[in-house]
């Protein structure tokens, strides 16, 4: 597989979250442990090197199941987790879901996710939420430090404005933005990749196949379990869903003609929009993981690429009020 470029950081073009190993999409069926190991090595022999976690996916769940997929396999993979949606208020003794990123909760969540990972360094360590509690430049000198002691690489930041990631890259420089990105949300466009390119950070987007849509395997919302997150989400509701199965209608209908899966051609157009950019699509199967890899070999002609830029983004918000609270804009 070929390589992107995150700032100084080369990461295969295709990565793999690990998010759903946790159970978040819970319509897909009870989790399998054993499969979601076996789905990160496939994904290692198929050239994938860039793996995606998080303390909160669980919590902690995912990140031990990394850790013990990636054993005696470590140093080719560039391991990606998250800190700031649990807070360490007394170091051990962590909230899941509570937004902390104050220096001492930051090294309590670093030597938690080492232990779990089963490694000595964290390759691309991110803020998951920006705190607004805590200044992003107390943040930023908090991984700044981590990264002089050897115990992180590089530094990311996940759904971050524009001004947050010009202070923060100010103290401590950024590899990676990770913020939601596909043929349904194209809001990074306008303001975020021009001035990531400005300051040389890679993008990573996340989501990549619109929460599971994009690979027309979902025609309707009543088919979700009642505590499956989607079920409540605005692009799956009434008409909003509606209007966005054309959309992966005619994805489906391009794809058709080079013969890729809808999931394929959604990838493959990531791909074109730069060198810069690697997308984590999430999958806990290893079928999955095999079909969404071969999509780095996928060759869309320019008028393809050009019918696919004309699409609309995709109806509603990408959040719900709740969610969206959570958000730095």
């Amino acid at each position: 597989m070929q390589t992107a470029q995150l700032g100084t950081l080369e990461v295969s073009r295709i990565g793999l979250g690990a998010m759903t190993m946790a159970g978040t999409y819970t319509s897909e069926g009870g989790l399998d442990h054993d499969e979601s190991i076996r789905t990160i090595r496939r994904a290692i022999d198929l050239g994938v090197t860039h793996i995606d976690t998080a303390e909160i996916y669980g919590p902690f769940l995912s990140e031990e199941i990394v850790g013990r997929a990636v054993a005696g396999r470590r140093d080719p993979v560039v391991i990606a987790t998250k800190f700031g949606l649990v807070s360490h208020r007394h170091g051990a003794d962590a909230v899941p879901g509570a937004t902390d990123s104050r220096p001492a909760s930051i090294r309590a969540a670093v030597e938690g996710s080492l232990r779990r990972l089963g490694t000595d360094r964290i390759d691309l360590y991110y803020q998951h939420r920006v705190d607004r509690t805590t200044p992003i430049e107390e943040t930023a000198q908090a991984v700044a430090d981590l990264i002089a002691e050897g115990k992180v690489l590089h530094f990311g930041l996940s759904e971050a404005s524009p001004d947050t990631i010009r202070r923060a890259h100010a103290v401590q420089s950024v590899t990676a933005l990770q913020t939601e990105y596909s043929l349904w949300t194209r809001d990074v466009e306008a303001e975020i990749l021009p001035l990531l390119r400005e300051l040389g950070i890679g993008f990573v987007p996340y989501s990549p196949l619109g929460h599971g849509l994009l690979t027309g395997q979902i025609r309707s919302a009543d088919d979700f379990a009642d505590d499956d997150w989607r079920k409540r989400n605005p692009r799956f509701v009434g008409d909003n869903f509606r209007r966005n199965l054309a959309l992966v209608d005619t994805v489906t209908a391009i794809g058709a003609e080079i013969g890729a899966t809808p999931a394929q051609t959604a990838l493959a157009w990531i791909l074109t929009r730069g060198r810069d950019i690697a997308p984590i699509p999430g999958t806990r199967r290893v079928s999955r993981v095999e079909e969404n890899t071969a999509a780095e070999a996928i060759e869309l002609s320019p008028d393809q690429i050009r019918r696919l830029d004309a699409l609309q983004p995709a109806a509603g918000e990408r959040h719900d009020e709740a969610n969206f609270a959570s958000i730095d804009r």
